[in-house]
């Protein structure tokens, strides 16, 4: 299987860094462009299946990316971005003033991030990855495209590296519409070939970029 991570476009909690999580927030004019461009790049691969998470900014953004194709899209709560319970609609300004070392460990110490009714990112990374290999059974030699959220594909990402969550937020950064590939062979042989638009050479320039998961993370 060949499996495309792709991140929603720009949306307006984006914009007024708001904490977004599982609420809904709705695409901006710049957001939907990004979905469109992205579009444009992708039009000439032919998806045997697109997942998508049910969020509204990630409907949104299938919507725009896929708009050349009549191709159904299955929309998956598994897929949604981590729950960050009471910190979501907030501004991450007021967020820091109410929990600044939780938000501390959130971005630079991901490993110790547990705020009470919110997801760890152990949690995320189990719920996104357990996700992916079920499709990857479902769906052998077959092309896929995942639209998805920002920590979830990180995640995602940092499995298959065979990093650690404390490395979560290592570079690049996870733009919006950033796309990713990864390649699944053989049972439990995975290869990431592009991160964030590049090619997964020139970001780890030292990685055989080649990983063996033959079993979900635990935890």
């Amino acid at each position: 299987m060949q499996l495309h991570l792709i991140r929603h476009g720009q949306t307006d909690w984006n914009e007024e860094r708001r904490v977004q999580g599982q609420s809904e927030s709705r695409l901006t004019e710049l957001g939907i462009q990004q979905a469109q461009q992205l579009g444009a790049k992708l039009r000439h691969l032919k998806f045997d299946q697109v997942y998508c998470s049910s969020s509204l900014r990630t409907r949104q953004t299938a919507e725009h990316v896929f708009s050349h194709t009549d191709h159904a899209v299955e929309f998956m709560d598994e897929l949604r971005e981590i729950h960050l319970g009471p910190w979501e609609g907030n501004l991450y300004d007021d967020v820091e003033s109410s929990y600044p070392d939780s938000l501390n460990h959130f971005w630079n110490e991901p490993q110790l991030f547990n705020v009470s009714g919110a997801e760890t990112f152990y949690d995320l990374q189990q719920r996104a990855v357990s996700t992916i290999e079920k499709i990857a059974t479902e769906q052998p030699r077959k092309q896929i495209a995942i639209i998805s959220h920002g920590a979830l594909i990180k995640s995602v990402l940092c499995h298959f590296e065979n990093l650690s969550i404390e490395q979560l937020w290592a570079p690049p950064n996870m733009h919006n519409c950033a796309h990713s590939i990864i390649e699944f062979e053989t049972v439990g042989i995975r290869r990431i070939t592009q991160y964030a638009d590049r090619p997964f050479s020139e970001v780890r320039p030292d990685s055989n970029m080649q990983s063996t998961h033959p079993d979900p993370p635990a935890g």
